[in-house]
């Protein structure tokens, strides 16, 4: 299975101005800008979509985890915090919080167990470990 999302980008990068389209058009020419990632400005940025990604991936992964144990999940709610270190313009860190009411009881030890599994095995939380990233490059 493949998923598809495009990036459209005019212009210097303070002054510029790009948009973003996922394959589903969820996002549809959703505008994001050196304003959106570094300042408060309109739209969206890089960072807060992998944590929508990491969030919503380990809160489903979660879930999957404990029916596996037999625990139904009465609801799960995860903020994923993307930290950018500008200094280096790199990830320096992904915090995952997560609240859960549970239908079923379950100690908070065998909780706290199936929530450490989910995070360390959620695809978006292997592919941010170490997935191999090719480049096609066209010029024209």
């Amino acid at each position: 299975m493949k998923r598809t999302a495009n990036a459209h980008w005019e212009g210097n990068t303070k002054e510029g101005k790009g948009d973003i389209t996922t394959q589903t058009t969820t996002l549809n020419h959703t505008q994001y800008s050196f304003n959106s990632r570094f300042a408060d400005g309109v739209g969206t940025n890089p960072e807060e979509l992998l944590g929508a990604a990491h969030a919503g991936c380990y809160t489903m992964a979660l879930s999957a985890f404990l029916a596996q144990e037999g625990i139904t999940a009465g609801s799960l709610d995860t903020k994923a915090t993307v930290e950018l270190d500008v200094a280096t313009l790199g990830i320096s860190s992904i915090q995952l919080d997560v609240t859960a009411s549970l239908i079923d009881g379950v100690s908070e030890e065998k909780f706290n167990q199936v929530a450490h599994a989910a995070k360390e095995n959620c695809p978006v939380s292997k592919a941010l470990a170490a997935t191999p990233i090719s480049l096609t490059v066209t010029y024209k």
